[in-house]
């Protein structure tokens, strides 16, 4: 513990140099990053979070937490994780850069808060930054729900849940830092230690991922999966940095080979006709599908549904499956879903204590042709009624 004291005693002394000499900086930084690569994330994080508690003046904070940043952008160019540009490393150590930068301007912006220099234009700076770090959601939900799933495969649990922790820290201080800017009464020092924890928690986290969590997918994931994840990071989306096109093609993804033989192959998974046939049964609406011959194909078998349905219509004629005086507008739906008019065609009525809610859906493959039409149905009386939130699981 005594050499984490020294090194705190250190730091402290480096803020005085900067605040009784600001024009030796560069020496200042010098030292700073000399002693900070010698220690863990964490513990530079906790000793600049004990500095703002003990009162440190908040341009000193500013600056040394301006230098850390700079230190974690520097070791991003000096330790090039190497890939090609389309790779998804690539992109994410993009990101990775942008955020570092914006964490910065984030950080200045409410230094100039703390300080008194309170303007409208920095009230706008910083909601403009947080309409920026909402965007970074794009680059929280590509690891979530792409690279991390991966790495669970091959059997890395922990790091992932780590990371995804770290995603909500820095999810609810944003929350709480726009709702400060949003309600227009802004509270400097709140303001400012909610951006230092930003920033703070970023420049952590991205030193982890870049040190650890992304050398280690590259060891483990096989070419294959690579390509299928940046397939799946195009469908997410990107925020900062646009990568180079990417063209690609399997014959089979590698979500589509292991150990799926004699499953029904749904493409973004694989199912045996029994667990679909419940999952179908078990939604919270009624669904039938139509084909392009307007020929009943499937209905949901749901416990309650809405409107009388026997299997004795499957390959009927949709038309023959409605009373004559609506037999209309039946065909005008299909016939502008056939024509590329429309895509969906949506109707609601009261029946009794239910709000029914019906969207007819014009299906089509990935050559836009059409295959069918997809009717939902749904009793949303229910949902009518819901106020506020509920975000805790109750049991009764």
């Amino acid at each position: 513990m005594s050499e984490l004291f020294n090194r705190e005693d250190f730091l402290k002394n480096l803020i005085k140099r900067i605040h009784d000499d600001p024009e030796n900086l560069e020496k200042v930084k010098e030292d700073f990053m000399r002693i900070v690569r010698e220690m863990t994330p964490i513990e530079v994080a906790k000793i600049e979070q004990e500095l703002v508690n003990e009162g440190m003046p908040a341009e000193s904070i500013q600056l040394m937490c301006n230098i850390h940043l700079d230190v974690f952008k520097e070791a991003l160019s000096e330790d090039e994780i190497d890939v090609e540009p389309w790779h998804p490393l690539h992109i994410l150590v993009e990101e990775h850069r942008d955020i570092l930068n914006r964490s910065k301007e984030l950080r200045g912006r409410a230094g100039r808060i703390k300080n008194g220099d309170l303007t409208q234009s920095d009230i706008q700076a910083m909601a403009n930054l947080l309409d920026y770090m909402d965007e970074v959601e794009k680059y929280f939900l590509k690891e979530e729900n792409v690279l991390f799933p991966y790495l669970e495969r091959h059997g890395l649990v922990q790091p992932p849940a780590i990371m995804w922790k770290e995603h909500d820290e820095i999810r609810e201080l944003r929350k709480k830092l726009r709702e400060i800017i949003d309600n227009g009464t802004i509270e400097p020092a709140k303001v400012f230690d909610l951006s230092i924890g930003i920033g703070e928690i970023f420049s952590n986290h991205i030193y982890k991922e870049h040190k650890i969590l992304f050398p280690s997918a590259l060891k483990l994931l096989s070419p294959e999966e690579w390509h299928d994840t940046r397939i799946q990071f195009d469908e997410i989306g990107y925020f900062a940095y646009r990568p180079m096109p990417f063209e690609f093609s399997l014959s089979e993804s590698v979500i589509q080979t292991s150990g799926n033989e004699g499953l029904l192959n749904l493409g973004s998974g694989y199912l045996t006709v029994d667990q679909l046939r419940t999952m179908m049964s078990s939604l919270p609406l009624d669904i039938t599908f139509v084909d392009a011959d307007d020929t009943v194909r499937f209905f949901s078998e749901g416990p309650d549904r809405i409107f009388l349905r026997t299997r004795a219509i499957i390959g009927r004629k949709v038309q023959n499956c409605h009373p004559q005086k609506s037999v209309n507008v039946v065909n005008k739906i299909l016939a502008d879903f056939k024509a590329g008019e429309r895509d969906f065609a949506d109707f609601w009525l009261n029946l009794g204590p239910k709000m029914v809610y019906i969207r007819y859906i014009a299906l089509r493959d990935a050559q836009k042709r059409y295959i069918g039409t997809l009717e939902v149905t749904q009793n949303i009386a229910p949902l009518r009624e819901l106020e506020g939130e509920k975000r805790i699981y109750d049991a009764l």
